[in-house]
């Protein structure tokens, strides 16, 4: 009987995580949305474009922060860093734009892996602190660095090739409307497999518990270094995308602001759900164009105060409010 019994209960934990891990119908919705958005709005295809990439740049940053806990203000760095490589990557070699991808990726991975390395031997706010003074650093650097970077010119004049030779980038943002869309979308399937294998899973467990993954004798730094630096790989996507797609890329990219919204963006959406960064941007963006409008010299009050309300009463951000209706509704019917 207690075999039975514990062969029934493994067999039903396997079929509960095998259910979680499952791809559900409505994790379809944002991109039949994103679709939907191309026809419904073609005068704000820049705008879209805009969104998308900073999706996948709160989405590179909820992997470091959501999951893994490392907290930073300095993410900024690695967009930066991706923005840069494919700008001077496009001017000096080839304005092929897969091809800058990779190579954005792999410069804002370098400069994950190499600081990384450095900066997760601390925690709390020293943490804090240095991952700030890497974007310092990073800003400075291509400040001074005029003849390669422009300095606070920036990079001007980048021509980018037809992707796979056939579709150009527009004035009206047709093209690069679904170039960030696919990149996204591919970006998106990599970090929902990521978060839900068992090296996603062991990344929870450092963020909820480090010393009881220590005493289990968990890699932890190597862990905490690994996803830092697919973190950063993806933000230098990002970045890359905004520089082919803008075809200019200026100091703004690594400026503290960069950093400071998007962590924003992730509180309104809902932190160590990948999903939150989906409703964190498209709020935060949105509600800013929208009050940007209305009130040009205080939208960033009411923007302040909608992220004022969403910590005060609904700590788990838009996607917790979610939750909490769903669970209301599920109670009433009970």
């Amino acid at each position: 009987m207690i075999f039975k019994w514990f062969n029934a209960e493994q067999g039903s934990a396997v079929e509960r995580f095998a259910k979680r891990d499952r791809l559900n119908p409505l994790e379809l919705l944002p991109w039949i949305l994103a679709i939907a958005a191309y026809y419904v709005f073609p005068s704000y295809l820049p705008l879209g474009s805009q969104i998308l990439l900073t999706i996948l740049f709160a989405i590179s940053l909820d992997l470091a922060l959501g999951y893994a806990g490392i907290i930073t203000l300095g993410h900024a760095a690695f967009f930066g860093v991706g923005a840069y490589s494919a700008g001077l990557y496009a001017l000096h070699v080839t304005g092929e734009p897969l091809s800058g991808l990779v190579v954005a990726a792999i410069a804002a991975g370098i400069l994950g892996l190499l600081s990384g390395l450095v900066i997760l031997r601390t925690t709390g706010l020293t943490l804090i602190m240095l991952t700030l003074a890497v974007l310092l650093i990073v800003q400075e650097f291509a400040n001074r660095a005029r003849p390669i970077t422009g300095g606070a010119d920036g990079l001007n004049g980048i021509a980018m090739l037809p992707i796979f030779g056939v579709f150009r980038f527009d004035l009206f943002g047709h093209t690069a409307y679904w170039y960030c869309l696919s990149v996204l979308f591919v970006m998106w399937i990599f970090g929902l497999l990521l978060v839900r294998s068992p090296f996603g899973r062991s990344l929870t467990g450092v963020r909820e518990n480090i010393t009881r993954m220590h005493s289990i004798g968990a890699p932890v730094r190597r862990r905490l270094v690994t996803i830092y630096t697919i973190s950063a790989a993806m933000a230098g996507v990002a970045g890359a995308l905004l520089a082919q797609t803008s075809q200019f890329v200026g100091l703004a990219t690594l400026g503290f602001e960069r950093s400071g919204e998007i962590v924003i963006m992730l509180v309104l959406g809902g932190i160590g759900r990948i999903y939150g960064a989906i409703v964190g941007v498209v709020i935060f963006m949105i509600a800013q164009d929208s009050f940007a409008r209305a009130n040009p010299a205080f939208w960033s009050f009411w923007v302040g105060l909608l992220l004022v309300l969403i910590v005060l009463f609904a700590r788990g951000g838009a996607l917790g409010i979610a939750d909490n209706l769903v669970a209301l509704l599920r109670g009433r019917k009970k």
